[in-house]
């Protein structure tokens, strides 16, 4: 039997965590935290998790789907970085495995595409610097192998003269 103070406080613990899901999309690791940081018993604490998911407010599959769509479409980012930021969130490992395995196999071509929105603006550069920072950046968005090739043909195409005669749009 909880005490009258320790159903007050799980009280205040889970009105917290409705007013921080009205702002954000949590973990269930992060949601915990919150319970935690107001000090609501573990077995409390586990009792608001356990609604919560039954309610639909916590899902970390969804969650991570949310944050794949902004690491991808808004961050330009790739795999790596994106487990990475995963993992930060608290998303267990096997469901950051499963929603990564779902995306589509263009890292090259998304690597290749920021690649050539940078190079242009590296063209006073030597080459060896330009391709040093380009890799650079690629790299730390999180493309890993495919930060060098990528790098490397987006300089060529940089620097390739610009073809004359009839374009057809």
């Amino acid at each position: 039997m909880t005490s009258p103070d320790e159903q007050e406080i799980t009280a205040a613990g889970e009105a917290l965590l409705l007013r921080k899901l009205r702002t954000r999309s949590l973990s269930i690791r992060e949601a915990r935290d919150v319970l935690r940081g107001v000090d609501v018993m573990d077995d409390a604490a586990e009792e608001v998790i356990s609604r919560f998911i039954g309610h639909g407010y916590l899902d970390d599959a969804k969650l991570a789907e949310q944050l794949i769509h902004v690491a991808i479409d808004r961050k330009g980012q790739g795999r790596g970085a994106i487990s990475q930021a995963l993992a930060k969130r608290g998303i267990p490992r096997d469901v950051i495995d499963a929603a990564i395995d779902e995306l589509p196999d263009d890292e090259f071509e998304r690597a290749l595409a920021f690649a050539r929105s940078k190079a242009h603006g590296m063209r006073s550069l030597e080459r060896d610097t330009a391709l040093r920072r380009l890799a650079g950046q690629l790299a730390r968005r999180g493309y890993g192998g495919a930060a060098l090739s990528a790098a490397r043909q987006a300089l060529d195409e940089a620097s390739r003269p610009p073809a004359r005669g009839v374009r057809f749009e």
